[in-house]
């Protein structure tokens, strides 16, 4: 793991998690034991699937929670918060249980991603920064995965830095778009706090410092023979940029026997350009010269040039990518589940609203992901209570918990649970895995969802099912509450 600023982000909460908790404190509650699932309803471009991303940074947070003395005196500063509560934040500590989904997952809606079993008081004041370390990394990895599916095993590299909403979204964009499947990025800090692979050549503004475009080109070459690539649009792409580019490699290049070297475009018809730079290449013998090509790009521009025969090796793919342009809102919640009474009996909660698709799934649970053993895909993720195990040794009939007619049996299959401990009692128990390791894990993952459920229009509803008895006590609260 990097070695990361030491920024106490404690006081990074809404305000009103510091009024409800001295609330919970006045009233006795603080530190009853709560139970919260963090979720999201509904995936990013009416997407099949999302990825999730986030966690390491919640760990990080988790093992610094503390209030500093200048947060204290803060606080007193605002005059609505007593010296006993601020005695209390004062040796506040993060002691609780938390489950998550590994970093890499494929994750759908209403499932939880983050499991938090904590005091009132602890539970709530963490809620803000769970959900925006989960809800930004998990949108742009999802994104990430969505070009780079589409680029179809053409390199792509994360290029929007410049176009992030500050720097916090620059650096850890480019980490979450590494995970989604990104093979590196232009965001050097992303590289050196993280060891997402940091590469670039030149702008336009290099092209434009010299006299000539030819001379631009070889004073680049002869300094960076090992990484030449040449952006070839700065003035005319056909007529300047390539037919220069070919003077320079066979004048510095060739001589020295180095066949790898590149061309990037960033305007233009990609279509229409990337063919013809492809035939004067393979004309003048540079055959191996790899065509980047950049300038607003995302999953279904980078998918239409490449039906359209483009001749593309590398995409860098910038502002769509880093902001998640189409839908840049992941949408994530944190709800109360469930709460401990003092004999250790889970009283399970919900949350009913009007709008049916806000309506939570409540208890303690727990949250599989079924394999089929002939062909390793997934074929449903299942949702039980924490005191339910399930025999995947036997035939399993699952229904569709918002249409209960629809059935499926399900059999020779492998049941794994999703999520894993992260803390317990305040105490880091989880290995946190290289970043590395996690973008192959996440690549895995998502091999083994059908196509069906990867395509990006109209995907196929991937099911998340309920356990008849949670099921049973989800609309016994239901029915008791009148609905």
């Amino acid at each position: 793991m990097a070695e990361n600023q030491k920024l106490n982000l404690t006081m990074l909460c809404d305000f009103y998690e510091l009024t409800m908790i001295q609330g919970y404190f006045a009233n006795g509650y603080a530190d009853r034991i709560t139970y919260f699932d963090l979720f999201f309803r509904r995936c990013p471009d009416e997407a099949g699937f999302a990825i999730a991303a986030g966690l390491e940074q919640i760990v990080q947070y988790i093992q610094d929670l503390h209030f500093s003395q200048e947060d204290i005196a803060y606080l007193r500063r605002r005059g609505i918060f007593s010296e006993e509560f601020l005695d209390y934040l004062a040796q506040f500590r993060f002691t609780g249980d938390i489950w998550a989904v590994p970093e890499g997952t494929p994750i759908f809606p209403k499932e939880p991603i983050i499991t938090v079993r904590a005091p009132a008081a602890q539970a709530q004041l963490i809620e803000t920064f769970l959900l925006l370390s989960i809800n930004h990394q998990s949108l742009i990895a999802t994104k990430a995965n969505r070009v780079v599916r589409a680029a179809e095993g053409r390199t792509v590299l994360e290029f929007g830095s410049r176009r992030a909403q500050g720097a916090d979204a620059a650096i850890l964009g480019a980490r979450a778009a590494y995970i989604g499947g990104c093979h590196g990025t232009a965001c050097t800090i992303s590289d050196q706090l993280y060891g997402v692979r940091a590469g670039g050549t030149m702008a336009h503004a290099w092209v434009q410092m010299f006299d000539s475009e030819y001379e631009a080109f070889k004073a680049y070459v002869q300094m960076y023979p090992d990484n030449a690539t040449l952006l070839v649009d700065t003035y005319d792409t056909l007529r300047s940029g390539v037919p220069n580019a070919i003077r320079v490699f066979n004048e510095v290049l060739r001589p020295r026997g180095i066949t790898k070297c590149g061309i990037r475009l960033d305007s233009g018809d990609m279509t229409y350009l990337t063919k013809q730079a492809r035939r004067m290449l393979d004309e003048a013998g540079w055959t191996e010269c790899k065509i980047s090509v950049s300038n607003s790009l995302d999953e279904y521009i980078i998918r239409d040039v490449l039906r359209q025969g483009a001749q593309i090796d590398l995409f860098g793919v910038g502002e769509r990518l880093i902001t998640a342009r189409s839908e840049p809102i992941f949408g994530g919640v944190y709800k109360l589940a469930a709460v401990e009474e003092n004999d250790g009996t889970i009283v399970p909660r919900i949350k009913i609203s009007e709008n049916v698709g806000k309506i939570t799934n409540p208890h303690y649970k727990k949250l599989y992901r079924f394999f089929a053993n002939d062909s390793g895909k997934a074929l449903a993720d299942y949702l039980t209570v924490y005191d339910e195990t399930v025999d995947d040794t036997r035939d399993l009939v699952i229904f569709d918990p918002d249409a209960t007619w629809k059935t499926k049996r399900i059999s020779n299959f492998t049941a794994k649970e999703l999520q894993v401990p992260i803390f317990q009692g305040g105490k880091l128990v989880y290995d946190l895995p290289k970043l590395e390791d996690i973008r192959s894990y996440c690549a895995q993952q998502v091999n083994s969802l059908w196509d069906e459920v990867k395509r990006f229009d109209n995907p196929q509803t991937y099911y998340v099912d309920l356990s008849q008895k949670l099921w049973d006590i989800k609309y016994g609260l239901l029915r008791r509450n009148g609905k």
